[in-house]
């Protein structure tokens, strides 16, 4: 991947990370029904995602790749 859609992917993430970390915290309304979407699942995979994202960022900025087994 390139180092702009690197970037680009990142804030999405981190941005998603962000409004369902936010969503999840608020407290239940019951007069509107229960929640129909997992807000803190989708904070904790935007989360993992957006650390997988920095670690493919840190290697594409260091210009160093691991050695690979074969």
């Amino acid at each position: 991947m390139s180092l702009s859609l690197t970037l680009i992917l990142l804030a999405a993430a981190m941005a998603v990370a962000v409004f369902s970390g936010w969503r999840g915290a608020r407290p239940p309304d019951l007069s509107k029904g229960p929640r129909m979407a997992p807000w803190r699942f989708i904070m904790l995979v935007a989360g993992a995602l957006s650390f997988l994202l920095l670690i493919h960022l840190a290697s594409v900025l260091g210009g160093r790749t691991f050695p690979t087994p074969y």
